[in-house]
């Protein structure tokens, strides 16, 4: 039996909804009756995407880490939809080099967007939740938020970040009906993996992820069938931090 989510009446923003799988959140909050408001810095794209799905969407430019672009975000959501029931933290970037190659200017940039990024958003839109009594921020991680990954060391600090932010935010804010979870994923097929081949990453489930395979995940979290969820940290990864590697 499918069970089908009914988003009717939320409203959730997006980071990073412009394309890849930010677009993919997007489409599967809007097709399960959300209204959307789109947030990138990808204005032609963010703007196509808009128009294409019509009614309950809009674009809005936002770069994360502009504090003065999130409130004028929130603003632009409350006053197309009236309210924000649901945050994506999607927003991210990633760099790497070996340890003693890792120039400052790169560590501050992944830092900026995928953590400080994500606290911009979480503050700019509790005050909305709290007033609401509701809410569901969901934090995008990734499997390098759970584990170590040689190379990508800012990028694995900044995500291991985005976990803890997201539980110590559950914890004070749960009595306030804000839910905060991180989602984790692990190879999914999009821009930013296309450099690596996964092969080399022994996935128990035997094949790479694609975007339907977080969204469900995104859609779940921002609805009533997770009421009783918050704290939480969801693995889409197809099984593959879940062994000990062997060679």
């Amino acid at each position: 039996m499918t069970t089908v989510i009914d988003l009717d009446g939320r409203v959730a923003l997006v980071t990073g909804g412009a394309r890849g799988l930010g677009e993919a959140y997007v489409r599967a909050l809007h097709a399960a009756g959300a209204r959307v408001l789109i947030a990138d810095i990808l204005e032609e794209a963010g703007s196509a995407l808009a128009v294409e799905l019509g009614e309950g969407a809009r674009f809005v430019l936002l770069d994360v880490t502009d504090e003065a672009q999130w409130d004028a975000a929130v603003a632009t959501a409350l006053d197309a939809f009236g309210s924000i029931d649901v945050l994506v933290n999607n927003a991210g970037i990633v760099n790497a080099a070996p340890i003693e190659h890792l120039t400052t200017a790169k560590w501050n940039a992944v830092i900026a967007v995928n953590l400080t990024g994500v606290f911009f958003g979480c503050r700019a839109v509790v005050p909305v939740m709290k007033a609401q009594s509701r809410g569901s921020i969901i934090n995008i991680s990734s499997v390098e938020g759970m584990r170590g990954s040689p190379g990508l060391h800012g990028y694995t600090a900044s995500k291991f970040g985005v976990r803890g932010l997201s539980q110590s935010m559950a914890v004070e804010l749960g009595s306030f009906g804000i839910r905060v979870n991180s989602v984790h994923p692990g190879f999914i097929e999009s821009e930013m993996s296309s450099r690596i081949d996964p092969a080399r990453l022994d996935i128990p489930l035997g094949r790479a992820g694609v975007s339907s395979d977080v969204a469900g995940t995104i859609v779940f979290l921002a609805s009533d069938a997770s009421a009783f969820t918050s704290g939480a940290e969801f693995v889409v990864d197809g099984g593959m931090i879940a062994g000990i590697p062997h060679k």
